[in-house]
């Protein structure tokens, strides 16, 4: 299939690799498929079939002119599992992609064996973004690509990583311009995550759940991780020491490991 199809038919674009257990792969604000990067995907495809899709008016996608919610973009992860041929898949989120795996799991229970949260939030009052997130955004919508570029790069990635990998500015940028990402999109889906409150519903979630989050986080700090622990039964929590919010792409092996662990506990 040249695409996948969320809500009303509308065409979402993905990448589908490996064999096993269904696990869907939901990307955060201004992500695509490309950013889940080789290094975690080639770890992962030996044991599942692999879906990771865009967000409505990503990439080669139909356009999005109109706002959506977070709950909008969990009712296109549903379809989407749908579409892939799957009555229920292990889900991993990150960022705005966690907080859709949040809807997704309250919203359509039965389409969700597991749900692992990365790097996200609950929202709500006592939630937490950094001002890093609203930097970022800025820097993105002032439509300088430099800029946005240098900016995400320093929101993503910790200092460390930075530091440690030869030409880790040009690796960012090669995957984050790999596929289109308009503007508006990313505008609107800033407003939806910052909509997103799902605190007093995420005690009814009965899947397992593992959160993951990086301890050097600058745009959603780690204390969220926690949060979202107390408020879900039974999750079980895994930091990553001096990670950045794009953990995965800084320990891709120990990401995988826990994923496997995790849909297979």
């Amino acid at each position: 299939m040249d695409f996948l199809t969320g809500v009303g038919g509308r065409r979402l674009d993905y990448v589908r690799r490996g064999r096993g257990e269904p696990l869907l792969l939901i990307q955060g604000m201004a992500g695509h498929h490309d950013m889940w990067g080789d290094e975690l995907l080639s770890r992962l495809e030996d044991r599942f079939d692999i879906v990771a899709y865009d967000h409505r008016g990503v990439g080669r996608g139909d356009r999005a002119d109109e706002p959506f919610t977070v709950a909008d973009l969990a009712d296109d992860a549903a379809a989407v599992i749908a579409s892939a041929g799957w009555t229920s898949a292990h889900v991993f989120g990150i960022s705005l992609g966690g907080m859709v795996a949040q809807e997704l799991v309250l919203r359509h229970p039965d389409t969700v064996r597991s749900v692992a949260l990365g790097c996200t939030w609950a929202g709500g009052a006592s939630g937490v973004i950094a001002e890093t997130s609203r930097d970022m955004v800025d820097a993105i919508a002032s439509r300088d690509v430099e800029r946005g570029l240098r900016v995400s790069f320093e929101a993503n990635l910790s200092p460390r990583y930075a530091a440690e990998v030869p030409d880790a500015l040009e690796i960012y940028r090669r995957r984050a311009l790999a596929v289109k990402v308009p503007v508006p999109v990313v505008l609107m889906q800033w407003q939806a995550a910052k909509a997103h409150d799902t605190t007093e519903r995420l005690g009814a979630i009965a899947v397992p759940v593992l959160i993951l989050h990086g301890t050097a986080d600058a745009q959603i700090p780690v204390e969220n991780a926690q949060r979202l622990s107390s408020l879900i039964p039974a999750a079980k929590v895994e930091v990553f020491g001096h990670a950045g919010h794009l953990f995965w792409w800084e320990d891709p092996d120990r990401t995988a490991t826990l994923l496997v662990t995790h849909t297979t506990a």
